[in-house]
This record gives structure tokens, sequence and C-alpha cells, in this order.
């Protein structure tokens, strides 16, 4: 992908040559990812990578997340042009702070603050919270090998295909039903059960909390066999009442679950979390301490730069169930859906409540021009669908097409133009930050 503005490396050091880098991005073969033939990811990893990793794909291997970004799990290179020079994006940063812009460089120092992915999902992920900064250092001080960062893990998923999540818990009503679920009476303490069934509405969620905590506290803590035979009849009634009625939807998903994990523990303690569902365009946000677990579909995700997941359920990775029921909000209610504000006709910005990151969705139709304006921090383009030409307020321009990720510097003018439609995604610093700082 040869997208630097020049030809000769003593070029790249001059600060004029620094504003736009094309990269070549790391990718994750997690077993909940999408067959190749079928996924995103691969597609957009095989055009990224163009003849240095396109014929390494393997067909039998999942392909479930690409990384852009800074992140040591998963780096991205620059790739001089008219070069065979290989250099992390975390360690060209180091060298040329100012693409970062001066309040970028104070608040988070020469580094990234955001990490961008594409995630093509099969399978369910595990039921998973980010801990919050305090629990997070604490984490990665006592567990270094796990957790592998002191960093918090806020982000932002925003659905290219139909996708669907479990995300926060249910609100008190539906947790009242929930209570009736034979295979859940049997797993918690009859004592939380009748406590739950004797509050009102006007209670408020204050007293449901530590009783919510209790009762999923006693789900995930349940002892194998015990969940095992739990789910197994839970499966075999569920099966047995669709010959008669329609199953809810929860009872369909958990049916799902089950046979991706059989006998697990999150089987059962899907029934506590929202089933949320998003439309191409909508964006779910994640917040510390939030359960939550992705169940199929595509999408774009941004987050803080950090891999720290404290997992319970529908995952054969580490567990750490004390952990995780510990650190819970066990705030209740539906998560607010992002559908997006419009920047111009063709450009959605999504702007969560955490200043590390935003994401711009551009959908340009055919001969169409947008201009992207230039912004105090970084940025990181993806192209998705489509080719066109991007250029700055030099005479050089770059050709862009499906699968290239560019590096996009502070205080830099963007102006992007299409041959076909182009479908690409940009994501960088906040722009509150910018006005709160």
């Amino acid at each position: 992908m040869e997208l630097a503005p020049s030809n000769s490396n003593q070029q790249h050091e001059n600060n004029n040559s620094n504003k736009v880098q094309g990269l070549h991005c790391s990718v994750k073969n997690y077993e909940w990812g999408k067959p190749c033939r079928d996924s995103l990811v691969a597609k957009l990893f095989s055009m990224n990578s163009g003849s240095l990793q396109s014929s390494q794909l393997d067909e039998d291997q999942p392909y479930a997340e690409l990384w852009m970004g800074s992140h040591v799990s998963g780096p991205s290179f620059i790739v001089f042009d008219g070069s065979q020079q290989r250099v992390t994006l975390k360690s060209w940063l180091l060298e040329n702070p100012n693409v970062l812009g001066p309040k970028v460089v104070e608040k988070w120092g020469g580094d990234l603050p955001f990490l961008f992915k594409v995630l093509s999902v099969d399978k369910a992920l595990s039921i998973q919270a980010h801990p919050d900064k305090e629990l997070a250092r604490t984490l990665h001080k006592l567990h270094p090998d796990v957790y592998k960062d002191g960093n918090h893990k806020p982000e932002m998923a925003l659905a290219v295909t139909e996708f669907e999540a479990l995300c926060g818990f249910v609100t008190l009503k539906e947790l009242k039903a929930v209570l009736t679920v034979p295979e859940v009476v049997e797993l918690v303490v009859a004592e939380n059960v009748n406590s739950v069934l004797q509050i009102t509405d006007e209670d408020g969620e204050e007293k449901v909390k530590p009783i919510l905590k209790s009762l999923f506290t006693d789900i995930m803590s349940a002892g194998k066999e015990r969940v095992a035979g739990a789910v197994d009849r839970l499966r075999s009634r569920l099966h047995k009442e669709s010959q008669v009625r329609q199953l809810t939807e929860k009872e369909q998903l958990v049916l799902r679950l089950e046979k991706q994990y059989p006998s697990d523990v999150g089987v059962i303690a899907a029934f506590f979390l929202n089933h949320v569902k998003l439309a191409p365009g909508e964006a779910l946000f994640l917040g510390a301490n939030e359960p939550h677990a992705y169940i199929c579909g595509e999408c774009i995700e941004c987050m803080a730069t950090s891999d720290n997941v404290v997992r319970a359920g529908l995952t054969p990775k580490h567990r750490d169930v004390q952990t995780l029921c510990s650190m819970l909000t066990y705030k209740q209610g539906s998560p607010e859906i992002l559908r997006g504000v419009p920047i111009n006709q063709y450009v959605n910005k999504y702007i969560p409540p955490f200043e590390e990151f935003e994401i711009d969705c551009c959908i340009l139709p055919q001969g169409e021009k947008v201009v992207f304006p230039a912004v105090p921090g970084p940025s990181i383009f993806l192209v998705t669908v489509g080719e066109g030409m991007m250029t700055t307020e030099s005479p050089k321009g770059y050709p862009i097409t499906e699968g290239h990720v560019l590096f996009v510097a502070a205080n830099t003018e963007i102006t992007v133009s299409s041959a076909p439609q182009l479908h690409l995604f940009r994501t960088g610093v906040n722009s509150r930050f910018f006005q709160d700082s």
C-alpha cells in the first residue's frame, strides 16, 4: 500500500511529509470470528496487506478482529514508500509526537489514546466487562499476565451489518419475570428471589442493586455440575414447550447460546441482560464495569487503548468471576443507542461520553467530494467499500481503495473524492475533549 507522499526516508523526517501515512494492520483469529470466506475482517486484512499477506489467508481459520492503532498486542506498521523499512506506528509516534497535537501529547503522552477495530462475530463473545482506571491499574499490577495494561477500556460498537449484543441488566419488571424461570430459581438463594418480588417501582434502583448483585453472583458462582444440570433441563424444557407455544426472543437466544457453549453458566446469565439488536448505522457504547457480550454480526469498534477484559461466561478463556461480580455497576434498563449526528449530507458523527474517541461514518456517492476539517488531534481512516482519492492542502494525492487504513496527523484538512461509491470510517479524539480543555 504505497500511500506516503515522498520517495525518500529523509523526507519522511520532514514534518510536512508526516501528515498522511498508510498503515499495515494486525489481524486476530479468535475462535468466535467468522470463517475466512464470510469475514469482513479477512477481506479488509487481505486488501490492507496487499501482496504482503493476502496469499497467507488461511481458509480454515476464523477471522475475528482487525486492529488499527498502536497497542502492542496488535500493532500497526508504517511501510514507507519505495522502502523495505517497516516501523511500528507506536515507535514512529514516539519519534514524531508533533503529529498528535500538543493537547493530546499533554494528556496522553506520545501515543494514541484510542484503538480502532473491525469485528466479524460468528459466535458469541464472552460475558465480560472492562475495568475502570483504578481497578485496571490494580489488576495489571496483581496479574500482568492476564491484564496486559493499566488503562480503562470504554468502547463503542457501530453496526456495519445487523448486530446483536447482550448489554446491561434488565429492568425490575423483567427481572421479576426472570425469577419465574425454574432453572434460574434453582441456582439462586430463595431469600433473594423473595426480596426482589417484594420491591415496587417506587422503591428505586438503589434498593434493587444489592439484591441484583447477590442474585447474579449466585448464578455466576454456582458449581459446574449444578450449572450443567440446570442448562440441560432448560434446553429440554424449551424444546418441548416450543412444540406448543412461540418461545420468547430471550428463550430463543439462550437456546442459540447453549448450542455454542453447552453447559455454560453464560446461558443462564443471559436472562439477566438486555438483548440489543442494532441496525446498520446504529451504535452502542459501553462504559467501565458494564456487563456485555457481542452475539453476532459485523461492526466497527473503537475504544481507549487497552486490552483489559474481565470474563465470567461463554468462553474457554480465563474466568475471573469474583472480580466481575464485584466490579459491575448493576445499573438497570436498556442502553442508549446512538444513531449519529449529521455533520453534512455524507457524514454522520458518533460521539460517546468518553474523551478518548469518536467515530465518523462517511457514505460518499460516486463522483462526489467531502471535506474533513482539520482537528487538533490525530485520526485514523478506514476504507471499507469503493475507491477514490484523498488529498491534503499539498498537490500530492493519495489513491485509496477498500482495505486502506491511513493515519492522519493533527491539524490536517482532508478532502476525499469518490470514483465508485465510497464508504469510509474515521476515528479520532472526541471533539468535546478539545472544547473542554
